[in-house]
């Protein structure tokens, strides 16, 4: 199999497996008793905490353990309930749709605070964004899902008073986030009813999902640092994007490849007069793996809301296809894809009833 679907999730990392089963074993307690098994899972708690807000520039305490980046989302944009809730179109849906609910119809309210929720790089495209300014009584969040481990981040640079993050995206499991929540911002629990993380999330402690995002975490510092990541995936996703334009007539790129101008592993691309669920349906009869988009949206038949914003264009949305880059990939596969991708849109092009 040829894995290019990195941006859905990142396959699980040999040191995470290692670190959860070896904390399955170890950590069998409630990290909220105040018995010593509870103290212990906690303390590996706390060392994940404090990894997490070293990475991004913060401080332990402003950082909440969640489900993932669809539940951090949730939880910032349900704090500003009723005032204005301002967003791109590019958002992800758990952003988008979240707000559409939540956000005053009227505009702002006089004396209540505006939230800004802006993505710092896109989940299709990969395009890297620039987020707005923000004033007095006006709070800044950023999805940065896609951009953990990908770029440097700073979040006192980046002027942010909200981030979210999700641990699968960077080799870690499924169904564990966090959210950055800067000291003194408005802050309202999305899950009620214990007095985990201070209050602000309730819900047993997920220990060995957090130590396997800890354990995800010292891999992307030791070994995965962005500038390395960025220089090995993106000759990989440059590659593939130059012998697609060359050998696959009716292709265009909806990522700019120019450096600085989109994450080093996303590569979204539009076949001409070719749907892009057949594509990615024969990429995987072939054993090649990839997405027409957000994993979050498969299924639904609606051309893409990312590309329809940039482009206006439902064709082009309809034959996107999106290629995601790893570590672990090689030359080797960009070969193979390349091997029968021609085949497949030469196909699809033929039987096609757009001119």
């Amino acid at each position: 199999m040829v894995y290019l679907d990195y941006a859905a999730t990142m396959p699980l990392l040999p040191e995470v497996r290692e670190a959860m089963h070896k904390a399955e074993g170890e950590f069998l307690a409630n990290a909220s008793a105040l018995h010593t098994p509870g103290h212990l899972a906690m303390n590996e708690v706390e060392k994940v905490r404090a990894l997490m807000a070293e990475i991004i520039g913060a401080k332990p305490e402003e950082i909440i353990f969640t489900s993932g980046s669809s539940e951090s989302n949730n939880t910032v944009i349900r704090t500003f309930e009723g005032c204005e809730i301002e967003t791109s179109d590019l958002e992800h849906h758990s952003v988008l749709e979240t707000a559409r609910m939540y956000r005053s119809e009227s505009g702002r309210s006089e004396g209540r605070p505006k939230l800004y929720s802006y993505m710092l790089a896109n989940n299709e495209t990969g395009e890297i964004l620039k987020l707005p300014a923000k004033g007095e009584g006006e709070y800044l969040h950023s999805d940065l899902t896609q951009v953990l481990g990908k770029m440097p981040i700073n979040v006192d640079e980046l002027g942010l008073d909200y981030a979210t993050f999700s641990a699968h995206k960077i080799g870690g499991p499924v169904g564990v986030g966090a959210l950055y929540v800067r000291e003194g911002v408005p802050f309202k629990p999305l899950i009620v009813g214990g007095r985990q993380e201070k209050g602000r999330r309730g819900g047993t402690y997920n220990v060995v999902g957090i130590v396997g995002f800890g354990a995800a975490l010292k891999k992307l510092k030791s070994c995965n640092t962005p500038v390395s990541y960025a220089t090995l995936v993106s000759k990989l996703r440059n590659l593939l994007a130059q012998r697609i334009l060359a050998e696959v007539p009716g292709s265009s790129l909806n990522t700019d490849i120019g450096e600085g101008k989109s994450l080093p592993n996303i590569l979204n691309v539009s076949f001409r007069a070719a749907e892009g669920e057949s594509i990615q349906l024969y990429l995987d009869a072939e054993g090649i793996v990839v997405s027409t988009g957000s994993a979050c949206a498969a299924g639904d038949i609606k051309p893409s809301h990312v590309l329809m914003a940039k482009t206006g264009d439902a064709e082009v949305a309809h034959s996107s296809i999106r290629f995601s880059f790893g570590l672990e990939n090689t030359e080797a596969d960009v070969d193979r894809a390349m091997e029968v991708l021609p085949k497949i849109i030469d196909k699809l092009q033929k039987i096609s009833t757009i001119a």
